[in-house]
């Protein structure tokens, strides 16, 4: 038995009949688009990891500077 994917789901719901095109194995006609899009998506996902990791960053090089800084005022305080 073929496991139900969530996309098969949405394509059933957006239209029956491409769903079931899709179940046939018939070939979209706009597969160059299909392309660009996957591609335009893709690059988007990797943009979004990025923006992550750089925020992950910049909580971790703040806080790392605020305890220098409390390190420093405190050997001054000394």
């Amino acid at each position: 038995m073929r496991k139900i994917l969530a996309s098969d789901i949405s394509s059933y719901l957006f239209c029956q009949r491409a769903w079931w095109y899709r179940q046939q194995g018939v070939e979209s006609e706009n597969s160059q688009e299909l392309a660009g899009g996957r591609e335009l998506h893709q690059q988007h996902g990797r943009a979004v990891l990025a923006s992550g990791v750089a925020r992950g960053l910049a909580y971790f090089l703040l806080l790392a500077g605020l305890i220098l800084l409390a390190v420093y005022l405190t050997m001054q305080a000394i």
